[in-house]
């Protein structure tokens, strides 16, 4: 049986304060200076209370779950590229061509690449999960992009596709996407899970330059005055946010319930993160912001989880790939404080 929004809030616990508490003070007598490993010992901390134990767990199996799928939005001009590019980029995931791939392949992690929403006809690529519940979210600017039960199947989905991860082994979730036009959306969520001002949150996205970014601004003022000043958090997924937003909403909520991290890559899967939470304010403990990206609004989910992400390469691509060289990290912060010698072990 397929759970329900409400029965994946339900199944996401705090993260442990007492696991936490031991992972701070493990480091205070670990041979270093306290604090000297400044951000990691914060994530190492967070790990552990993710784990309920100290020392955390090392991740062994990280998995990037690529979630993909078309905009309506896209007939308001708000990119230089065709829809077509979206199911040309998963072809190229499913065939081991993409930069999520390579940068896989570099950290020892799996892609899975999942299709909720494309508007491809053909048959998918062999590998590509089917989890198509409409062809492309309609037109924000017009209408709601998705029906609360088109939402609500999306997360669903993700929330599938992560279970049935962890049931077969990943102990680490890394959150992607791929949609053309879905800065736009993304631009739209933060903007109304946040009160920012659509002009500070939206940036150029997969456009060459910044010619049309003064008309995308216009394009989320549109959406969001069309919208309303309704914030129920479903409501404002569905009728906002897009396919592949909704699918790793569930993707997150699915990994928190496992007690499982869940690092999160650009601006567009922070919209997604700022849903969830928005949902399930518990699931704030499980995320890592995995890199703060060059997009306006990069800095949305660090903010709002009060820590910094882990880096700053000043990426804006997507697929994962921020967080994807973040893993390197979070595997070093749990060897910490399972593996170094406290300074009495080394004095003698």
């Amino acid at each position: 049986m397929t759970p329900t929004v409400e029965d994946l809030i339900e199944a996401v616990v705090a993260v442990d304060a007492g696991a936490a508490d031991t992972a701070r003070k493990r480091h205070a007598i670990l041979a270093k200076p306290p604090g000297s490993l400044g951000r990691l010992e914060d994530l190492g901390v967070q790990l552990a209370a993710i784990a309920g134990a100290c020392p955390p767990p090392v991740p062994s199996a990280p998995v990037v779950v690529v979630a993909a799928a078309d905009h309506g939005v896209h007939a308001q001009g708000v990119s230089d590229w065709p829809q077509a590019v979206t199911t040309a980029m998963v072809s190229a995931i499913a065939a081991g061509r993409a930069a999520v791939n390579a940068i896989a392949g570099a950290v020892g992690a799996r892609v899975v690449a999942v299709d909720v929403g494309t508007l491809t006809t053909s048959a998918l690529p062999d590998g590509v999960r089917d989890e198509r519940v409409r062809a492309g979210s309609a037109d924000l600017a017009v209408e709601p992009a998705m029906s609360l039960d088109e939402c609500r199947a999306a997360v669903a989905a993700g929330a599938r596709v992560a279970a049935a991860l962890v049931d077969g082994g990943a102990d680490l979730l890394v959150t992607g996407e791929v949609g053309i036009a879905n800065t736009t959306a993304s631009a739209c969520l933060l903007a109304a899970f946040t009160g920012a001002d659509p002009a500070g949150v939206t940036g150029k996205g997969a456009n060459l330059d910044h010619s049309r970014t003064a008309h995308k601004v216009d394009v989320v003022r549109t959406g969001l005055a069309r919208h309303g000043a309704d914030r129920d958090p479903l409501g404002t997924l569905a009728s906002l946010g897009g396919l592949e937003h909704a699918a790793l909403v569930g993707v997150m909520l699915a990994g928190a319930a496992a007690r499982v991290p869940v690092v999160v890559d650009g601006v567009v899967t922070c919209a997604a993160a700022l849903a969830a939470v928005a949902l399930c304010p518990e699931l704030a403990g499980y995320l890592i912001p995995g890199h703060e990206s060059a997009e306006p609004g990069g800095r949305t989910l660090p903010d709002r989880l009060n820590e910094m992400a882990l880096l700053d390469l000043r990426l804006r691509l997507g697929e994962g790939t921020g967080a994807l060289l973040a893993v390197p990290l979070v595997r070093a912060a749990a060897r910490v404080l399972g593996e170094m010698a406290t300074l009495d072990e080394v004095t003698g």
